[in-house]
C-alpha cells in the first residue's frame, strides 16, 4: 500500500515524501544527504552496498523479491525500494566533482510534460557543469518515477527548484545573468529565423561575414490560445542567431521549451528584459523540430564550451598582463 500510493503526485506533495528505486539511486540519495524514511530489500547482501551509519535511521523491511516485483516500475527490480523525505535543495551536499566543475550556467524548464524528457534533460544538465535547474509550474514533477529513472542520479548532482512561479523564476537567478532562449517550437519565427539567418551568410559563414542580429517576430503559437485568451499576448521580439556564435555572457541561463506547448511568453519577456537571445539549431528544411532533450544537450554543452573557452583567454590575461 505504501509504495502504491508514494508513486502518486499527490502523496509526494501532501507527505513530502518521494520514492526511490534501485542500488545507484539510493545510494547517490544518502550520499548527498537525502533522509530515508523506510527501505525495503529482499536480501540482506543489498544492504551491504550502502552507507551503514544512514540506514540505522531508517526503519528497514525485508519483503519477498516477488513482492518487489509486483511494486516494481523497473524490466529487472534489483530488490531494493526506498521512501525518502523530499528532498530540500538548499540542505543537500551536492557531490564535491560536481561543485568544482560548476559553471555561471543555468537551466530553465518550461513546459517540459514528457517524464523521459525531463530526465534525460536533468542527466545533460549535471553532466554540462550546470550552476542549477529551475522548472516552472507546466513541467512534469521530477520526483516522478520516470523523471528519476531517467536522471540517472543527477537529482543529487545539482540543485533543482521546481513549480516555480514565473513571478519568483527571477528571484532564483544570479544577479546580472541574460536569459536565453533556445526554441524548438515555434513555427512562424522558426521559418522566417531560418531564411533571415541564412541570408546573413548562412551556415557555413565565414567569420568576416557581418552577423546581423535578427529580428524575429515571435508570434504567439496556436497552442498558446488557451482559455486565458493568450491569442492576445504581446510576444517581445528577440534577436535570433546560431547557437553556435558567442552568446555565454556570464552568468548565463537557457530556457528549454516543450515540444508540444513550446515556449510560454513569460518566457520571451524574461529573455527580453535581460537582454537575452533566441538560440537557434539549423535543421535540415523539412524536419520539423528537434526533441527537447536533444536540444538541451546541444545548447548546454555548446555554453559550456564557450565558457571553459572564455576562462582560458581570462586566465592568460592574467598571467601576461597588457602594458598600455
Amino acid at each position: 500500500k505504501v509504495v502504491t500510493i508514494a508513486k502518486s503526485k499527490k502523496f509526494r506533495d501532501h507527505h513530502g515524501k518521494v520514492l526511490l528505486e534501485g542500488h545507484r539511486l539510493i545510494r547517490d540519495a544518502l550520499e548527498a544527504g537525502a533522509v530515508l524514511q523506510t527501505l525495503f530489500f529482499s536480501t540482506v547482501g543489498h544492504l551491504k552496498e550502502l552507507p551503514e551509519a544512514e540506514l540505522k535511521r531508517a526503519n528497514l523491511v525485508k519483503v519477498k523479491f516477488e513482492d518487489i516485483k509486483s511494486w516494481s516500475d523497473l524490466i529487472t527490480p534489483q530488490g531494493l525500494i526506498g521512501i525518502f523525505s523530499k528532498p530540500n535543495h538548499a540542505k543537500m551536499s551536492y557531490p564535491a566533482a560536481q561543485l568544482t566543475s560548476s559553471l555561471p550556467l543555468l537551466l530553465i524548464c518550461d513546459n517540459i510534460r514528457d517524464p523521459g524528457n525531463l530526465g534525460t534533460i536533468l542527466r545533460s544538465a549535471a553532466g554540462a557543469g550546470c550552476e542549477k535547474v529551475l522548472l516552472t509550474k507546466g513541467c512534469v514533477d521530477p520526483w516522478e518515477p520516470k523523471v528519476l529513472r531517467a536522471g540517472m542520479g543527477a537529482h543529487f548532482r545539482l540543485p533543482i527548484v521546481a513549480n516555480l512561479d514565473w513571478e519568483s523564476v527571477p528571484s532564483n537567478l544570479p544577479a546580472g545573468v541574460q536569459v536565453c532562449v533556445a526554441d524548438n517550437k515555434d513555427p512562424g519565427a522558426g521559418a522566417e529565423t531560418a531564411s533571415v539567418l541564412r541570408g546573413a551568410g548562412g551556415a557555413g559563414s565565414a567569420p568576416g561575414n557581418p552577423k546581423a542580429p535578427v529580428k524575429s517576430k515571435a508570434k504567439a503559437a496556436p497552442e498558446h490560445e488557451d482559455e486565458e485568451g493568450a491569442a492576445g499576448v504581446c510576444v517581445p521580439e528577440l534577436a535570433a542567431q546560431y547557437y553556435y556564435e558567442n552568446w555565454t555572457q556570464t552568468p548565463v541561463a537557457v530556457v528549454i521549451g516543450g515540444e508540444t506547448h513550446g515556449l510560454s511568453p513569460d518566457a520571451l519577456h524574461l529573455a527580453a528584459s535581460t537582454g537575452g537571445k533566441r538560440l537557434v539549431i539549423p535543421v535540415v528544411p523539412g524536419v520539423d523540430s528537434l526533441n527537447s532533450a536533444i536540444a538541451a544537450g546541444i545548447v548546454l554543452f555548446e555554453g559550456k564550451r564557450q565558457l571553459l573557452r572564455r576562462h582560458k583567454q581570462e586566465d592568460k590575461r592574467q598571467e601576461f598582463p597588457v602594458v598600455h
